[in-house]
């Protein structure tokens, strides 16, 4: 049923955050409760955005049927369609790293004071990358209608959720604002969006994006790998973008830590934001200079002229030309 067992893992996290989300609802909270179910549900939501993540690369059943489930359950978590993913991230930002045609290139940020860089970058990002998600699903009802369809499952799906579990909502502030919507839902979710889209921030600032080894920022602490699904090894994943997550630290060991530059490759997480964020706080390349951006750059536009008719989570890594998208 699975092609990786390790998905059990994913599978696990994505229950827990329903299991939560239906205690949260169904619950009378004192004040300390709902924190006691924010924090959680929130970085769930994150989780499950990496999930989403890995997905979009590598399924995680073999059955097309199960997969199509289990992509509506991930949007439902993260908030965000999970077909929709795949224009901005495996077609934009894997394909043109740091390049104009990169929607989430880092140096479009350009504060003084590096913390906001992270800070804000998801706002800065997200615009132009909801304008070429659009673009992309009007081109793909056309080039692909069976991609198209399970795109509508899922923002079917979330919006008929939403609006249920608002209905539904059992504490109403002033009457009418449903209040564990608000908490246990949309505040999770905008977290997962800011977060997934943020740690590209951290991940590729001042790296490389045209060096073979040295283009993103690796973190191999246990912990945060066991709870982000190997997230940390970044570098590895944008070497091997189907590789599924389980697989990436050897992977990373044998192909790329020989390689690498050894600022790119560290072990905790919270050193380096202290580092880049708090002090010094500034802005460096993985070669240890400060970074001197270039004079801003417009987004050149990253759609292929033509794509591949049958388009799916299955093979976007590889999107070959075939089909027009006018």
């Amino acid at each position: 049923m699975l092609r990786h067992t390790a998905d059990l893992r994913t599978i696990a996290f994505v229950l827990t955050y329903y299991v939560l989300l239906t205690a949260a609802f169904v619950l009378e909270l004192p004040w300390w409760g709902w924190i006691a179910f924010l924090v959680p549900l929130s970085l769930l939501a994150f989780f499950i955005a990496v999930a989403t993540h890995n997905t979009v690369h590598c399924p995680v059943f073999k059955s097309r049927f199960l997969n199509s489930v289990f992509q509506v359950l991930l949007t439902n978590g993260y908030g965000h369609p999970v077909s929709m993913y795949v224009p901005g991230h495996n077609l934009s930002h894997h394909r043109y790293t740091q390049r104009t045609k990169d929607r989430m290139r880092t140096d479009k940020m350009r504060f003084r004071w590096n913390l906001l860089n992270q800070l804000f970058f998801s706002f800065v990002v997200g615009p132009p990358i909801f304008r070429d998600n659009a673009r992309f699903a009007k081109a793909m009802r056309r080039v692909n209608p069976k991609w198209y369809r399970q795109f509508l499952i899922e923002l079917v799906s979330y919006l008929g959720l939403m609006a249920a579990l608002a209905i539904l909502d059992p504490v109403k502030l002033f009457g009418f604002i449903p209040l564990k919507f608000l908490v246990f839902v949309v505040i999770p979710h905008q977290y997962a969006a800011w977060g997934i889209m943020g740690i590209n921030f951290v991940q590729h600032d001042g790296a490389d994006g045209e060096h073979p080894y040295n283009h993103s920022r690796n973190f191999k602490g246990k912990l945060i790998n066991w709870f982000t699904f190997n997230n940390g090894y970044h570098g590895m994943h944008h070497m091997k973008p189907g590789l599924h997550w389980s697989l990436l630290p050897e992977a990373h060991e044998k192909e790329l830590a020989p390689y690498i530059h050894p600022n790119l490759d560290r072990v905790a997480l919270l050193p380096y934001l202290i580092e880049a964020y708090v002090w010094p706080g500034k802005r460096m390349t993985y070669e240890g200079e400060p970074l001197v951006l270039p004079p801003p750059r417009e987004d050149e536009d990253w759609m292929p002229e033509k794509l591949k008719k049958e388009l799916d989570i299955y093979d976007a890594d590889f999107v070959k030309v075939e089909a027009p998208v006018s």
